[in-house]
């Protein structure tokens, strides 16, 4: 047989999770979701792979060369998921819309993006999300937030932040100054990436008051948790419809106050949505020791209409590699789960190890049964081949 050396590695932008690192992993992601399922979502489970217009142009989720395709024998062009929200609105138009009440959906899932620069980030991803589906309050937004901020509590994270801001701000901006869609997305890009430079420059000879210009220049300033940011973005807007995106942003502050989450909570006005179907508010939040946000959030109000219905829906996204990665960079350990025993028998002793073993297993035990030869059947040998378990000897008890 020849050996390919090949074979024993992942292509570029995936990886095995093995060992100690993969429980981890599970226990984190059980905790996490024992946190959306205490504010009363339910699980779903949406295909990896859909047709590809739930992920299309006109949905605005992630570009189409970025995107894993294949046909299937009908010859239809299919994509894995690369983002859960545009599935789950398809599965809520579909089976849960004309229901009196709101929608709480919740889900844990690999995602897949076929992106050209890497810089660190993986091609597949495990993410844990919640979407609520049919409200368009406030309360729902704050929600929504909040308990993305007991999400990252529960993973056992103290600092970090969600950055909050509203499409709407940007939006109204770019209205009064009479924009064209080509020159918002180029300013949309060059803010989102702090280049005050390019904007200016963009700007410079586009028939654009003078005082729009400085409110487009003073975007990525409006930022900090204090509520003189929003106080400051109205001064700069003064006219130009951006009013009730600032009053949302108040009224989702003074409701996650209640929840007593305000001390994890900033504003960030020159936050852009990376998906287009954003409407309304969106958040993100970030801690130290992560390049990426840990989770990624906001109101999408219109993508439903897209599957056939109208439902003002939320939610988020948390990105589980990038918990762990701050987890592991900040020193803090995920939750240990029960430990395991190691129970030992001579080889020549396989149905009394068995029963044993089974005996340790009905006490609610972890237990992994092993058979050794009668010279090997000593303790600080078993103890040196799993030093991190507890070791029962047969012979001893």
């Amino acid at each position: 047989m020849i050996h390919n050396s090949k074979l024993l590695h992942t292509p570029d932008g995936v990886r095995d999770i093995i060992n100690g690192e993969c429980a981890d992993k599970l226990r984190l992601e059980q905790n996490l979701r024992s946190v959306l399922h205490s504010f009363g979502y339910e699980d779903i489970e949406t295909p990896t792979f859909e047709y590809f217009d739930v992920f299309g142009n006109e949905i605005g989720t992630i570009p189409s060369r970025e995107l894993y395709k294949f046909f299937d024998r009908d010859g239809n062009t299919l994509v894995l998921r690369p983002d859960f929200t545009p599935s789950i609105a398809r599965t809520a138009a579909r089976y849960f819309i004309g229901q009196e009440r709101a929608v709480r959906l919740c889900y844990l899932g690999n995602t897949f993006v076929n992106t050209e620069s890497l810089r660190g980030n993986l091609r597949e991803n495990t993410q844990l999300g919640a979407e609520l589906i049919g409200d368009d309050s406030a309360a729902a937004d704050a929600e929504v937030i909040a308990m993305a901020v007991k999400t990252l509590l529960s993973a056992g994270l103290k600092d970090f932040q969600i950055s909050i801001g509203h499409v709407g701000y940007f939006e109204a901006l770019s209205r009064k100054a009479g924009l064209d869609s080509q020159t918002e997305e180029e300013l949309k890009v060059l803010i989102r990436n702090r280049n005050l430079f390019g904007a200016e420059k963009l700007l410079q000879n586009k028939p654009v008051d003078e005082s729009l210009k400085h409110a487009f220049a003073a975007l990525p300033s409006l930022f900090g948790q204090s509520r003189e940011v929003l106080d400051r973005a109205q001064e700069l807007s003064c006219k130009t419809g951006a009013e009730s995106a600032l009053q949302r942003l108040r009224d989702v502050y003074e409701l996650l106050k209640a929840y007593g989450v305000e001390q994890y909570i900033s504003f960030d006005l020159s936050m852009m949505g990376n998906y287009m179907y954003y409407t309304g508010i969106i958040f993100r939040g970030y801690t130290y020791g992560t390049g990426d946000a840990l989770v990624k959030g906001g109101r999408y109000d219109k993508l439903l209409e897209t599957f056939g219905c109208h439902a003002p829906s939320i939610g988020y996204a948390l990105l589980i590699g990038q918990v762990m990665n701050a987890l592991s960079r900040q020193k803090i350990p995920v939750p240990a789960g029960p430990a395991k025993i190691v129970a030992a028998a001579r080889e020549d002793h396989v149905c009394e190890g068995i029963a044993f073993a089974d005996k340790l297993r009905e006490s609610g035990k972890c237990v992994e049964l092993i058979f050794l030869p009668q010279d090997k059947m000593k303790r600080e040998y078993i103890e040196s081949l799993y030093p991190q378990a507890q070791v029962k000897i047969l012979e001893d008890e």
